[in-house]
């Protein structure tokens, strides 16, 4: 199968390309003009402009069988105008669709998000029975994007995925690193709210089990590791991988909220402490696989981070 892989140098993207080769497809890849793209000499390069333009999609979907459409904003942040959100993770995701179905390539997954369907946590267990009920720009965009294949003739699959961690990781799963790095206690002993984490193995794995599998085709899935973790588990777990103890002290929520603000990371907490867990049940019953051990794998995720002086 020829997959055309839209934001192939991105976090998921750069590593969704060598996975896909490896299962055996052809992969083309979507990157914006000048973009400094290391890929294999078999992969094909197909270069755009700006997300935010207007791009003629037709050649470059054109001889493809399946989009793997991984490119957009990722993430709801300060100072991204709504319209842009919606132009770039919903227009583009109806363009790519449109494109699709004129050129022949029926085959359509779609990275959607989590946020989707919920705010940044959630009173109850999340499932794909929930009524999606976006609480911000970004996941309206997402949802939107969702939409604009439900309204098409292509096989699509939606994937949700929980926030996602691996070897580059950047943002707040990157700054909780450097804290945990540090040799001294930190406040998150308090900390029991549970969230559920994904790593990208497992979702590139997601994206592979979905294109090969016909009972996928039309569906919509959370995807989630296993077992979701405390916000003190996930540093206990970030630091033994940096080769110290937990050194977690139980200061009160309200406490470390307005000392995290006081030093610009106010948004820290919020989006990780958070009560989030996303049952993947429906795409574990379909027969993919997911990681079960998520505190192991953010153990091995922090020997790659940041490195120790143990002087």
């Amino acid at each position: 199968m020829r997959v055309l892989v839209t934001g192939a140098t991105g976090f998921i993207g750069r590593a969704a390309v060598p996975a896909l080769m490896a299962h055996g497809h052809t992969v083309r890849a979507a990157v914006r003009q000048g973009a400094a793209a290391l890929f294999h000499p078999h992969v094909e390069i197909a270069r755009h402009g700006d997300l935010g333009d207007d791009i003629d999609w037709d050649p470059i979907v054109g001889g493809c069988d399946a989009i793997v459409h991984l490119a957009g904003i990722a993430h709801a942040g300060p100072g991204i105008a709504e319209e842009r959100y919606d132009r770039i993770n919903h227009r583009v995701t109806a363009a790519l669709a449109t494109a699709a179905e004129r050129t022949g390539a029926p085959r359509f997954i779609l990275m959607s998000s989590i946020r989707a369907q919920t705010a940044p946590a959630a009173d109850h267990v999340l499932s794909e029975t929930d009524v999606p009920k976006p609480a911000d720009a970004y996941g309206a965009s997402k949802l939107a994007a969702e939409g604009a294949l439900e309204a098409c003739s292509l096989r699509y699959t939606v994937l949700r995925p929980v926030l996602v961690y691996g070897v580059g990781v950047k943002g707040n799963l990157a700054a909780l690193a450097r804290l945990a790095a540090s040799p001294w206690p930190l406040p998150f002993g308090a900390l029991t709210n549970r969230r559920s984490l994904l790593s990208r193995e497992s979702l590139i794995g997601a994206i592979a089990f979905a294109l090969a599998t016909k009972a996928t085709e039309r569906e919509t899935y959370i995807v989630a590791d296993k077992s979701a973790l405390s916000f003190r588990e996930i540093v206990t777990a970030l630091r033994h991988g940096l080769g110290r103890g937990p050194g977690l002290v139980a200061i009160p929520r309200g406490l470390l909220s307005a000392a995290l603000h006081a030093v610009g990371k106010g948004d820290m907490l919020s989006r990780l402490d958070g009560e989030l867990i996303a049952d993947p049940s429906k795409l574990i019953a379909a027969g993919w696989t997911p990681t079960t051990d998520t505190a192991a794998a953010l153990t091995a995720l922090a020997k790659t981070m940041i490195p120790i002086d143990r002087k």
